[in-house]
């Protein structure tokens, strides 16, 4: 079948190009640059004869843009923490590096959040710059309680309950900053006097930076999601443990008597200091990378090898099996449109569908995803619907930072045939779906997406085929 076999090629050639225009080490090049005695961060510009300069990076992409700025800075950069993923990425010693936990904090998460308060404190004056390096994973490898009553054990409980009951990113951070000592701006308050610039490659859908990392180093516009509301909507009350439910009917008591969000108690490494926070022009952020660089990419990849091109921007934070059955459905429509002569056409979506998780097995939303689309596939060219008889038809999503829940893998790839070579092999798709063990599934039929920790964290991209 050579329609599907080019098809299958140029999904996970087109996802390798997209993975390639977002690549953090390269942004943080791009953003920050030094000539003579003044520094340019992006539009912002500092005098290097009357600024220090200090770093904390946490997050997936950390390694990777802390190794940009340390070879940009030299002997400039003071000092940095960093909390990320094992990496390969040259460091100098002017770093404390530690490898934080992910999706769980660990011991190491607590032990960053300790050096950064340090750091930080020693750090704060009118002659410092900080730079803040953000990216998605961050929320797990830097931790710190509010409340010393909530254990590294209870914070493990909580955020496993929370990423895998189906909450929304929002959702899930207005837990998150509730508990923390670092998020929710919590970083940044301890350096009231220095300038700021925190540098994003974000997860997390345009205008949300606050949401990246669950925002250490900036706090929700008023939009942020009542603890309660989140807590009663997934019925978490019987899930979390005793400590932090009380920690957040605590702190549920604070959002409504109006308390700042980043407040930070007598309880964390060092207090936090109470001078008033510098000005706006001292306290900037920018946006490096994000899912619509990654989409913008494979679309451009897509269309370099001559297919017709669609861009589902809308179809980024759906439930997983509504997400899977509407792109099938638009792709279906689009061939309708533009397949004519056999000419391929290509569908694109970013984003991160919502995924519960049902079951022990291994995967993730990418993998279950692109399982989805298989269904979605086969009743769809059976005539159940309106019908749809491509030559071949393929899906392949995956995670941009090379990792799919707690699989190996950053996602898998489906096509029309998948279901039946999977009954040839006597597998039961239904089963794996229901037991959330999608990656399982694939691995078997050599259809996974390794592609190990890329080094780099803009949420998911999706690509569909038809011909």
């Amino acid at each position: 079948m050579p329609d599907l076999e080019d098809l299958r090629r140029d999904a996970r050639e087109i996802f390798g190009d997209a993975l390639a225009a977002v690549d953090a080490r390269r942004a943080v090049l791009d953003a920050v640059e030094v000539e003579g005695t003044r520094l340019r961060v992006c539009d912002a510009e500092f005098d290097l004869r009357v600024r220090k300069i200090y770093s904390v990076a946490v997050g997936k992409a950390a390694a990777a843009m802390a190794s940009a700025l340390d070879g940009r800075l030299g002997d400039r950069l003071a000092r940095g923490v960093l909390s990320a993923t094992p990496s390969n990425a040259p460091l100098s010693a002017r770093w404390r590096v530690f490898a934080g936990g992910h999706p769980l904090p660990n011991g190491a998460s607590l032990e960053a959040a300790r050096a950064a308060f340090e750091l930080l404190r020693k750090a704060d004056g009118p002659s410092s710059l900080i730079l803040f390096l953000v990216s998605g994973g961050g929320s797990a490898m830097i931790e710190w309680p509010r409340d010393p009553r909530v254990a590294l054990e209870d914070l493990r409980e909580a955020n496993r309950v929370l990423v895998s009951c189906g909450a929304g990113i929002d959702e899930v951070n207005a837990v998150r900053r509730a508990l923390s000592a670092v998020k929710g701006g919590g970083l940044c308050a301890r350096v009231p006097r220095a300038a700021q610039v925190t540098l994003v490659v974000s997860d997390v859908a345009a205008g949300r930076e606050y949401d990246v990392a669950s925002g250490p180093t900036l706090t929700p516009h008023g939009d942020a999601r009542a603890v309660r509301e989140v807590v009663e909507r997934y019925g978490l009350a019987s899930k979390l443990p005793a400590s932090v439910l009380q920690a957040l009917e605590e702190a549920d008591a604070r959002q409504t008597q109006g308390a700042p969000s980043n407040t930070v108690p007598g309880t964390a490494p060092s207090d936090a200091p109470t001078e008033d926070a510098p000005s706006d022009s001292l306290r900037k952020h920018y946006v490096l990378l994000d899912n619509a660089r990654a989409c913008a990419a494979a679309a451009e990849s897509a269309r370099r090898r001559g297919f017709a091109v669609e861009s589902a921007h809308d179809l980024s934070e759906q439930n997983v099996g509504d997400g899977a059955a509407a792109l099938v459905s638009r792709l279906a429509e689009l061939h309708r449109r533009e397949g004519a002569g056999g000419r391929g056409v290509c569908l694109i979506s970013g984003g991160e569908f919502a995924c519960p998780v049902r079951g022990a097995g291994v995967g993730g939303r990418n993998s279950e995803t692109a399982l989805r689309c298989a269904f979605e596939f086969e009743k769809m060219c059976d005539g159940d619907g309106p019908g749809w008889t491509p030559r071949a038809a393929v899906a392949l999503s995956a995670g941009t930072d090379g990792v799919d829940g707690n699989s190996p893998a950053a996602g898998a790839l489906a096509d029309h045939t998948t279901l039946c070579r999977s009954r040839g092999r006597g597998l039961d798709a239904t089963e794996f779906l229901e037991e959330s063990n999608a990656y399982s599934f694939f691995e078997r039929l050599g259809d996974a997406v390794i592609t190990g920790p890329t080094g780099t964290n803009v949420r998911d991209v999706r690509i569909l085929f038809a011909r």
